[in-house]
């Protein structure tokens, strides 16, 4: 994955836990890493000072001239005009990351020609698309469900970005019109329903009216450490109160899921982030209620699987998206 004159493509993965950059070749091979904490507390400046920090030590390892870059690729939480390169909402994750010009400051510090910012959700369902579970399909929708949950939709082998960038908010589509109030401002959203962050929740909610649970013990006695992965852990032991959590959040994934394959016709979803680890926990049920529900043209052709490349989508995602309109200007 070069850029046209075999030149690497330096990539940026920017979440709110931890920033990973990369320089990556034209064969999709990562050529040096690097991960920083984001620390998202310290403001947006901070934030992005530490970035070019960590963009400067990796191409001066690398004996690699930012003259020498095809492109440089960001995938960003939050909502991203990828048109204009700017971050206009801020994730839940990283307040204050609102109207940020970022290709902009990416520009003025590395006078590079090419220059891409997109959503880290959906450069993930891209990498995932070019490199991971979906090589090969050229229709595929992605979601990502942990703290968050979001998504990317891949339309004839192009990431599918709407009018502006804003497509793919999976996680933004409402389940429950009645349900509990999102950080987006709606209500009853797929993010608010089945969420790592909704599955902790839940279990604490219930813990705290007094039904019974391993999960207690298992926090010792703090129950507002509980977390979605021991909800997943003492689900997997059979504790009753977390197989019940992760079965109702499971069930609205499932039925967000629904809509996307009667949306989109997709060959393949694909879902990825913390509780994809649970596995067949999730993809069995989910599969279920896809033949169920769903119309039977798209639940017939629809494979559903579970993501491959981990923490790194994002990054191959960026770079695969710099790839792309690179071919897109030498056509």
């Amino acid at each position: 994955m070069m850029g046209q004159h075999g030149s690497p493509v330096l990539a940026a993965d920017i979440g709110g836990t931890k920033i990973i950059i990369a320089l990556i070749s034209n064969s999709g091979r990562i050529l040096a890493e690097d991960r920083i904490p984001t620390l998202p507390d310290e403001g947006v400046s901070a934030v992005i000072g530490r970035l070019f920090t960590a963009i400067d030590d990796l191409l001066s390892r690398n004996i690699i001239k930012s003259s020498q870059l095809d492109s440089i690729s960001v995938a960003c939480a939050g909502g991203i005009d990828t048109e204009r390169g700017v971050v206009v909402t801020s994730s839940p994750n990283m307040s204050g990351w609102s109207y940020i010009p970022l290709r902009d400051f990416v520009q003025e510090k590395y006078k590079v020609n090419n220059i891409y910012v997109l959503n880290d959700a959906s450069a993930a369902a891209l990498g995932e698309q070019q490199f991971g579970a979906g090589r090969g399909v050229d229709n595929l929708v992605m979601i990502t469900v942990g703290t968050g949950i979001g998504g990317g939709v891949i339309v004839n082998g192009r990431l599918y970005l709407g009018a502006r960038g804003g497509a793919g908010e999976i996680g933004h589509m409402t389940i429950d019109v009645n349900g509990p109030a999102c950080g987006c401002g709606n209500t009853g959203c797929l993010e608010v329903m089945a969420s790592g962050t909704a599955i902790a929740r839940d279990a604490i909610t219930r813990i705290s009216w007094g039904e019974k649970s391993s999960l207690v013990e298992m926090a010792g006695n703090e129950i507002e450490s509980i977390t979605a992965e021991k909800v997943g852990d003492a689900a997997r032991n059979g504790d009753p109160l977390a197989t019940d959590v992760i079965s109702q959040a499971v069930n609205y994934l499932a039925t967000g899921i629904v809509n996307l394959v009667n949306i989109f016709n997709p060959e393949m979803i694909i879902i990825g982030g913390g509780m994809a680890e649970l596995g067949d926990i999730i993809i069995d049920p989910v599969k279920a209620m896809v033949t169920e529900r769903a119309f039977s043209i798209s639940a017939r052709v629809v494979h559903i699987v579970t993501a491959q490349l981990g923490n790194q989508a994002g990054v191959y995602g960026a770079a695969a998206f710099a790839l792309q309109q690179g071919n897109r200007r030498t056509e």
